[in-house]
């Protein structure tokens, strides 16, 4: 199969929304992959449900080797903890390919908004409680929230967005006064000062958005949170094929360009082989579920 495959364009799955910031690396990295396997890469968004729906047509396609998908934290370890029945089984249904890299998020809200730091936004919260409204558009949009009431006790009203261009609309028309997205999502509206960065969810400041204190950096102790995005291919994929899909992204991934463009999209790149990939699957699951129950956020 190795010497053949691939013979025909292979379908990339993103189980989110066109402009979602999973969306934005996908094709992208799709287009590089397409360089390097000599056929398209064919983007097929099916959005819902958290990841569920875009996932549930991954696991359930043919393990052939022309499907893939971009997975990300919410889909392959908080959702089986979010959900009584997501449809699939994160570490059962899949086999990793490649890991792209690591993404942590980023608070915003308007510029003319008095808030300007987060220690200014747990005033605020905790002076109104549940008063102020933050737009999330994805799982873990809402576990950056959650970790922050829980951390900062400091109650909001979240308010669920289909994607992360429509979250950013509804902040800029003034729906909702903040938004937590992933710096991907959220990197053009902020150098472009459509809005304020109030602080960013890894453990420090991240050279994605320089001069941007972290959260614990503002005095929100113990609080990191970063997504992440991971190739994946259905259970049962020849393992020729997979070997062919892992070196192609894995050289791709590795070409200096790619590594900046990765940057300059919010993303900070990470490798791992696909046997580390399947351990970090299993830790990562059990983290978020961790992160999950201690929030007190139930199965729906």
């Amino acid at each position: 199969m190795a010497q053949s495959y691939p013979s025909k364009p292979i379908r990339l799955i993103v189980p989110y929304a066109v402009g979602q910031g999973t969306d934005i690396a996908a094709r992208y990295i799709g287009d590089e992959l397409a360089k390097e396997i000599k056929q398209p890469i064919v983007v097929d968004n099916r959005p819902g449900a958290g990841g569920n729906v875009g996932t549930q047509a991954a696991a359930r396609s043919a393990p052939d080797g022309y499907t893939i998908m971009l997975g990300t934290n919410a889909t392959h370890a908080a959702n089986s903890f979010l959900y009584t029945s997501p449809g699939f089984d994160p570490q059962a249904d899949f086999e990793p390919i490649a890991m792209v890299g690591i993404l942590p998020l980023v608070f915003v809200t308007k510029p003319s908004n008095a808030i300007d730091s987060m220690q200014d936004l747990v005033r605020a919260a905790r002076a109104k409680p549940a008063g102020l409204n933050i737009g999330v558009s994805t799982t873990t949009c809402r576990m950056a929230y959650e970790l922050f009431k829980a951390r900062a006790d400091a109650p909001m009203f979240p308010i669920d967005f289909k994607g992360s261009a429509q979250a950013l609309t509804g902040v800029l028309g003034d729906q909702v006064e903040f938004m937590v997205d992933t710096i991907t999502s959220l990197r053009n509206a902020v150098t472009s000062r459509q809005v304020k960065a109030l602080g960013v969810t890894s453990a420090q400041s991240s050279k994605l958005l320089p001069g941007v204190k972290s959260l614990a950096e503002q005095g929100i102790s113990g609080y990191e949170l970063v997504g992440w995005n991971v190739f994946y291919a259905p259970k049962g994929t020849p393992q020729e094929a997979l070997n062919v899909l892992s070196a192609a992204l894995n050289k791709a991934l590795a070409k200096p360009e790619v590594h900046d463009k990765l940057l300059q999209l919010g993303i900070e790149p990470q490798r791992k082989s696909m046997e580390e990939l399947k351990v970090f699957g299993g830790t990562e699951k059990e983290k978020w579920g961790k992160l999950i129950q201690a929030a007190g956020l139930k199965p729906s």
